[in-house]
């Protein structure tokens, strides 16, 4: 295979962007080839784009799956869906590549993590934060053991402000039916994988969520979980959708240093005596540990949804060790329904969770939604400014 053939499913706000600025950006390894929307105007907007009013198009992904004219899928469709096409995908041999989440749930993702290994094909999800160098940087730092042992993690990712205009745009969305959460869903998928992705999956969790407090939603739009690590150390994560400036930025304090990382610039400062040695050695009672200098590292923007699209199609044809497998999916999605099944539960929630508890507790919710929706605009939005926040 020279070059990889695309075929996009969904044509939402995401799905759009990747028709007007994503799938040609490397156009002599891949090319888009086929798109799919259960929405008419919407096939018939992105080939208007794509200046060709007889670009093949679908109605139904089956369809496009079994057409013969792809190697491989993006899935940006709501999130229910995204298991369920990426399983039929891998058993018709095709590549994947998912928007975040890769699940709602994790019983579910077990069963697409099982397609896609027992297919053998490429399977990617579109974490595109992982393309920032400065997280890229302080993820090096970390594995090395440059900052010592981990005692304290803070993500601060306010800044996903949203306004109602937001929420009615579509009828799937801030419904526990049709997006399972609100911004623990759609939003914070990308911080909970850096979290994990930088310190690994806490043993356990305990959470409050507060649920349409700030819009008319059912789910969560502000969201307080407290962490506890394996080794003792802990860590918080805080989000919403109703402030605003918000603040995007991560705390990571180790025995030899603490580390203040946005998301173009770490500001360091390190000691020099390890922390956890010198309280326990030091003979008078209010000395310190000695500290260098403070260092401020200022890097490149993220490259974003391209690196990782490339990325997977490099996997495809070379081989490439991927920047973000859709196996390593999973990881963030169980902090997420921890966090979820700790807000329903008022309780700690100790990690690996029970999935069944959790799956029969989100149907309730669905069962016993009440949601209506006032508006549905169906207009889709530009992207391009709102990935870092």
């Amino acid at each position: 295979m020279d070059k990889v053939r695309l075929g996009l499913i969904g044509i939402g706000n995401m799905g759009g962007d990747y028709v007007k600025n994503h799938c040609h950006a490397t156009p002599e390894k891949f090319e888009l080839t086929a798109i799919c929307d259960i929405k008419q105007e919407r096939i018939d907007a992105a080939k208007e784009i794509l200046g060709n009013p007889d670009f093949p198009s679908f109605l139904n992904s089956d369809d496009l799956i079994n057409s013969g004219l792809v190697d491989a899928v993006i899935i940006a469709t709501p999130h229910y869906d995204h298991p369920k096409i990426a399983i039929r995908a891998f058993e018709a041999g095709l590549h994947v590549l998912s928007e975040k989440p890769i699940g709602v749930y994790t019983k579910i993702v077990r069963e697409e993590m099982e397609a896609a290994e027992k297919s053998g094909k490429v399977f990617g999800v579109m974490y595109n934060q992982r393309t920032t160098p400065a997280y890229r940087k302080l993820r090096e730092m970390i594995q090395s053991g440059e900052l010592g042992e981990m005692k304290r993690a803070i993500w601060y990712a306010t800044g996903w402000y949203r306004t109602q205009a937001y929420y009615d745009s579509g009828d799937w969305r801030a419904t526990w039916a049709g997006e399972g959460g609100g911004v623990l869903l759609n939003q914070c998928p990308h911080h909970l994988d850096l979290m994990q992705w930088l310190c690994g999956v806490p043993k356990r969790v305990h959470a409050s969520a507060y649920y349409g407090k700030y819009h008319d939603i059912e789910v969560e739009d502000d969201v307080t979980a407290f962490f506890e690590y394996e080794n003792g150390a802990t860590g918080l994560f805080l989000t919403t959708t109703g402030e605003w400036p918000g603040a995007t930025r991560f705390e990571f304090t180790g025995t030899k240093g603490t580390v203040i990382a946005e998301p173009n610039k770490l500001t360091i400062t390190r000691t020099l005596d390890d922390t956890d040695i010198f309280l326990k050695e030091a003979e008078g009672g209010f000395a310190k540990p000695r500290l260098a200098e403070p260092e401020v590292l200022i890097f490149d923007k993220a490259k974003g949804h391209p690196e990782v699209l490339e990325n997977f199609v490099d996997a495809i044809l070379y081989g490439t060790p991927m920047l973000s497998p859709g196996n390593e999916g999973i990881n963030g999605l169980t902090i997420s329904n921890a966090i979820h099944l700790s807000s329903w539960t008022n309780d700690w929630v100790d990690l690996p969770f029970d999935e069944d508890k959790f799956y029969n507790m989100l149907q309730d919710k669905i069962k016993n939604s009440t949601a209506v929706k006032k508006l549905t605009t169906g207009k889709v939005e530009d992207l391009s400014n709102t990935y870092g926040n």
